[in-house]
């Protein structure tokens, strides 16, 4: 007799092939990972992109539509039916032997001699500060928040607050330079009058300088102290240190800083504002408080456009002359 052997039968969907089965299954992720990756990133630069859109680009868009017609508060209810200027609002801004066009030139230079005053200062007290700081002693710490109080600050209770001081009748300033110190012979307007501008710079540096100190002082500790070292054991005293190693080192952050504060000081709307209200005197007629009362006191939306767009047309011109000149300064330093 023979007997017949049967062969084992391999059932489908053995250990083996649901082993392979199950790690392809793992192997394949429901999102591609190259989409995955590459898309995340834009996905949460979504809400940032929207926002700015929102906040900027569509207001500024709008403000450069609103330029070319001739909106007023005729036309208030529907800005579709204004009737189109084309460029006569920009003449009317430009034209500089008009009252309009004058008043604009006066407010454009008033604003130049603001920015640059209160930038300078600010940058000076701001330098001064954080080399006087970098030092350890005691106390340090403590001083550095005081510095950084009128940062911290909201900007329209400090300004309330400066506006108090200034009045002439019970306001701290004349009550110390009239009544205790006699420096003058009777109690001044600073909120009226040539005074104003004195006023509004001292505001402005008072509340921009810890900004300037918390920059500078950030770029002193990555200065290594062998360099003053080095120098003290060459001879160097503290202004020739200043010179030659601070000074230098500072470059990248000064024209950061210089930039920055510039760009605030010129555009700065809040310190006036809150300082005179909607009619600021002659001597502090900032640019920003005069397209405010061109648009929305005098109702003339169009022109006060007009000047915006202009307004937005020099201060890019600056800025890219600005870093144009220190782009070429630092590869001259570099090639040197």
């Amino acid at each position: 007799m023979t007997s017949t052997v049967t062969p084992p039968v391999q059932k489908s969907g053995s250990g083996a092939d649901r082993g392979d089965g199950g790690a392809r299954r793992r192997r394949l992720p429901r999102v591609p990972d190259r989409i995955r990756q590459g898309g995340l990133p834009y996905l949460l630069l979504l809400p940032a992109v929207l926002l700015e859109l929102l906040v900027h680009i569509v207001p500024m868009v709008i403000g450069i539509v609103m330029s070319f017609r001739e909106l007023t508060q005729f036309y208030i209810n529907n800005w579709g039916k204004a009737p189109w200027r084309a460029f006569d609002n920009y003449k009317i801004a430009v034209d500089f032997d008009a009252p309009l066009g004058e008043a604009l030139l006066h407010s454009f230079y008033v604003t130049c001699v603001f920015t640059v005053i209160t930038v300078g200062l600010s940058w000076l007290f701001g330098m001064a500060a954080a080399v006087m700081l970098q030092e350890n002693f005691r106390g340090r710490g403590l001083l550095r928040g005081i510095f950084l109080t009128p940062y911290a600050l909201p900007v329209y209770a400090a300004v309330i607050t400066w506006a108090f001081m200034f009045q002439r009748d019970n306001g701290m300033i004349n009550h110390v330079l009239h009544d205790q110190l006699g420096l003058t012979d009777e109690p001044s307007f600073w909120l009226i009058g040539d005074n104003s501008f004195i006023a509004l710079v001292v505001v402005a540096v008072w509340k921009s300088w810890p900004f300037a100190f918390l920059m500078l002082m950030a770029g002193l500790q990555n200065i290594p102290r062998e360099l003053y070292e080095a120098a003290s054991i060459d001879g160097a005293g503290v202004w020739q240190q200043i010179r030659k190693i601070t000074l230098p080192s500072l470059r990248p952050v000064n024209q950061v800083l210089v930039l920055v504060l510039f760009l605030w000081t010129f555009n700065d709307f809040n310190t006036p504002y809150v300082l005179f209200g909607d009619s600021a005197p002659e001597a502090a007629d900032l640019i920003s408080i005069h397209i405010y009362q061109s648009s929305f006191v005098t109702w003339n939306f169009g022109t006060g456009s007009a000047m915006s767009v202009l307004l937005l047309l020099f201060l890019l011109l600056v800025t890219a002359v600005y870093l144009v000149a220190t782009s070429r300064g630092r590869k001259g330093s570099g090639a040197v």
